[in-house]
């Protein structure tokens, strides 16, 4: 797990976005799009890592989980957790199953989103930048 800082003078705009994805490529990809869009990130390659961060002070603007994660626990009970901790903190999942198999029997909450594997780059930009204003 590492913390990224943008060196960027209006930093004071900086939110900061949760990265929990087990495939690196994956994760660095949506790393270098927060980036580009003057956030900062903490990225986590497993549940468990990602949780640690949950239960820190670390502010988080943002939580992106795969839902298939190794670790203790799945992506969607790592947002069950995040929710408990976090009240209202906005989520995108992604992931490589389709949307309607992994949510047929619940609804999203407010602020959860899901975002298809693959995405295209400039759709995650977009969802990103909209999660965050």
């Amino acid at each position: 797990m590492m913390e990224h800082f943008v060196d960027n003078p209006e930093a004071v705009a900086c939110k900061t976005v949760l990265v929990i994805e087990d495939e690196w490529t994956i994760r660095m990809l949506i790393a270098d799009v927060i980036d580009e869009l003057g956030h900062v990130f903490e990225e986590a390659a497993n549940s468990d890592a990602g949780l640690a961060v949950l239960r820190s002070d670390t502010r988080i603007d943002l939580l992106i989980t795969d839902i298939g994660l190794p670790g203790s626990v799945d992506g969607r009970q790592v947002v069950e957790e995040a929710r408990r901790l976090r009240p209202g903190l906005k989520v995108l999942f992604i992931t490589g199953y389709a949307s309607s198999t992994l949510f047929e029997r619940s609804t999203l909450d407010d602020g959860m989103y899901v975002l298809p594997k693959p995405f295209d780059i400039e759709m995650l930009s977009e969802q990103i930048s909209s999660l965050l204003t």
